[in-house]
């Protein structure tokens, strides 16, 4: 897997090279990251040389108007598709584990996230990216990728990678943030830090209960057959 660093986001990286079958993923067409509001003039010009079309923003607009976007002036689309039905904060408040809130994500932003699939078709490459890059870009990204036909442990591993790129000083401050207003919380530090590949296969492995595969959710809520053919043949090569 080939990483793309952007010099000021949180955790910016391909999703290239990942196993599928006897194919691997492609380099240079769907990203993943953090915000952008801390992007700097060196991270500005790698995100023009990766030559990003479309930018796919899951924040809530509270968040974006906190945290606006440093695009300049790349000659991007953005499109948002906020996930979360309530904002990040009532997560905290009420204290919800990673299930739960992937369960929130996939159950009732179901919509959004064939949005987000149809963005990655539209046009790419294509970068998909909430605050953190953790939980709201990790399903859909997840879901994405194992539609597209991408080993289930290549595509569990990605997610997992997240915590690893989170800084342990981001971290701390993060959930000093958090405790202060919540001291109790039990959740707090996996929502703010933790990415555990369990938590993921848990995920995929309802939606092949459920549904029989995350192809066929993606199509359960309006995704056609012929889009994802294609998004096989835009991600894997």
């Amino acid at each position: 897997m080939t990483a793309s660093l952007v010099s000021g986001a949180t955790n910016f990286r391909d999703v290239g090279g990942l196993a599928a079958g006897s194919a691997r993923t492609r380099d240079g067409v769907l990203f993943r990251s953090g915000n952008l509001v801390a992007v700097d003039d060196a991270g500005m010009q790698t995100l023009r040389d990766l030559g990003i079309r479309r930018v796919i923003d899951l924040r809530d607009a509270d968040e974006v108007a906190h945290a606006p976007s440093r695009l300049d002036d790349l000659p991007v689309e953005v499109q948002h598709e906020p996930l979360f039905l309530g904002s990040v904060a009532s997560f905290f408040a009420r204290d919800v584990g990673l299930d739960e809130l992937y369960a929130a994500i996939v159950d009732d932003s179901a919509d959004r996230v064939v949005a987000v699939v149809r963005g990655i078709l539209a046009a790419q490459p294509v970068l998909v990216h909430c605050t953190v890059g953790k939980d709201r870009t990790g399903v859909t990204v997840a879901i994405a990728l194992a539609a597209a036909g991408v080993d289930r442990e290549a595509v569990i591993a990605d997610y997992a990678r997240t915590e690893g790129l989170l800084s342990p000083e981001r971290n701390a401050a993060v959930l000093r943030a958090i405790r202060s207003l919540h001291p109790a919380a039990v959740h707090a530090e996996a929502l703010a830090t933790r990415s555990p590949a369990p938590v993921m296969r848990a995920l995929l492995e309802r939606l092949d209960s459920e549904y029989g595969s995350p192809a066929d959710y993606l199509r359960a809520h309006g995704l056609r057959d012929a889009e994802i053919e294609r998004l096989r043949e835009v991600l894997v090569g």
